[in-house]
């Protein structure tokens, strides 16, 4: 690709190119911007293979590129621009999402203790053996099972349902942040899995993930 990289901010921009421009903001979008200082918004990087410039929301010092979506994405648009910026973090707005909720709290999903054991895809915390998963019928395990009661739960992690997804969030390779509301934000993330990704949340105090690029 010969796009810049490291990004470097375009000046003038609006006087000699064409800039991709989407609907209009909302309290939402503008109130995110406004927690980072003003030297750190709409940033304007030229893309050189595909003709046009990028604006990013807020692009920060240390090079990451922070994207604030209200609304759903098209799959093309979400890999253009995760091709385009080289460290990219989505902020999405998750109070709009439909019949979201999240569950339980989990283990450290990573414990060596679940190595050979496989989450279910079910609303219930419950664990299936790898080896089991051939069988018509794999026997289901919860965390009162002798093998799996001793692995403690998580304060920061969370199971979820999603009945209504936008499944392109899905494809995400870049960190996915979804704001909720309140004080904590809970990123997306997916445990690898011989019957699929099993999907769950990481918990992050709203001010520590600010602060990371806000000293």
């Amino acid at each position: 690709m010969s796009f810049l990289n490291p990004l470097e901010p375009v000046a003038d921009v609006e006087k000699i190119a064409k800039i991709r421009v989407f609907p209009g903001e909302t309290e939402w979008h503008s109130g995110w911007k406004k927690a980072f200082p003003v030297d750190y918004r709409e940033k304007t990087f030229l893309n050189r293979e595909e003709g046009y410039y990028h604006r990013a929301d807020v692009h920060t010092p240390c090079g990451t590129t922070i994207e604030f979506q209200n609304s759903p994405i098209a799959l093309t648009e979400l890999q253009s621009r995760e091709t385009f910026y080289p460290r990219l973090v989505w902020v999405i707005n998750g109070k709009k999402f439909k019949g979201f909720k999240i569950l339980k709290h989990l283990p450290d999903v990573n414990d060596p203790r679940l190595a050979d054991f496989e989450f279910s895809h079910t609303a219930n915390l419950t664990m299936v053996r790898k080896n089991d998963l051939i069988l018509p019928k794999p026997r289901v395990l919860t965390f009162h099972h002798p093998e799996l009661r001793d692995i403690p739960l998580t304060s920061h992690l969370y199971s979820f349902t999603w009945r209504h997804p936008h499944k392109v969030w899905y494809e995400a390779k870049c960190p996915l942040i979804f704001d909720l509301g309140g004080y904590f934000l809970y990123q997306l993330k997916q445990r690898a899995q011989l019957s699929g990704a099993y999907a769950y949340l990481h918990m992050i105090p709203r001010k520590d993930f600010i602060g990371q690029y806000v000293k």
